[in-house]
């Protein structure tokens, strides 16, 4: 029995799929530019991709497009700890790319949050299994940071290198739309929605050390609040990431 071609299609996306070539949670060509490598109209490439979605292969949102349908990162945030380490501890693969180092000036907000007039400004991408996963910079104030060097925020998280004991971080989470910074360092459309943490980390005596700003694809990640039962509190005891497919 002769299959239709969207079945062919489908076969042939989902070969490639497996193949890696878009990688794990990672974004596909649009429905147009698919229809034009295939020689085929939208309805049939949206027939495909709408098979592999049944199929549990690809998922798609609104505004965003098709990507391929990714095992869930989870992160737990109950605690002050490093993005690589819990990656790592579920069996992930975790990268850091430095992509910016220097001194600056800083931003109000940094500044307002720092107290400093000159920082040590480093922004990195994280991957996880080759896969960008998050845009992080990171603010220090320049006396603490003038001993550190490109080499060493490259091999150690800033928690592991000052020369201070922390005491906390504070946190907020809110939700921004890709800049074109975003988009070429996470993979993702100008203007796709992401998850925006920023955390202000402090010393044991209360003096504000670091500032920074995560950047997460939306399309991948979710956060969920685990709420204890058990008085007198009712505080989150965490925050973890998992698919949003």
């Amino acid at each position: 029995m002769r299959r239709h071609r969207y079945q062919e299609i489908a076969e042939a996306l989902g070969a490639r799929v497996d193949a890696g070539e878009f990688g794990s949670g990672g974004l596909l060509p649009s429905e147009s530019a698919l229809g034009a490598e295939y020689e085929v109209s939208r309805v049939t490439v949206r027939r495909a991709l709408e098979s592999l979605r049944e199929a549990g292969r690809l998922a798609s949102r609104q505004g965003f497009g098709w990507y391929v349908a990714a095992d869930p990162l989870r992160q737990s945030l109950g605690r002050l700890g490093t993005l690589e380490s819990q990656l790592e501890a579920s069996g992930v693969i975790s990268e850091r790319r430095i992509v910016r180092f220097g001194f600056e000036t800083p931003p109000r907000r940094v500044a307002d949050a720092l107290g400093a007039g000159q920082v040590l400004r480093v922004e990195r991408v994280n991957l996880a299994d080759g896969e960008p996963f998050a845009r992080v910079t990171v603010w220090c104030p320049e006396a603490m940071g003038a001993r550190l060097s490109r080499e060493d925020v490259a091999r150690a998280p800033f928690q592991e290198l000052l020369d201070v004991p922390l005491g906390g971080a504070v946190q907020t989470i809110g939700a921004a739309l890709a800049s074109s910074r975003d988009a070429e360092l996470l993979d993702v459309p100008e203007g796709a929605p992401l998850l925006l943490c920023r955390r202000t980390t402090s010393a044991v005596d209360g003096e504000p050390v670091l500032y920074s700003e995560h950047r997460f694809p939306a399309h991948r990640t979710e956060f969920v609040v685990d709420l204890p039962t058990v008085e007198p509190s009712i505080s989150p005891s965490g925050l973890r990431l998992v698919d949003g497919g």
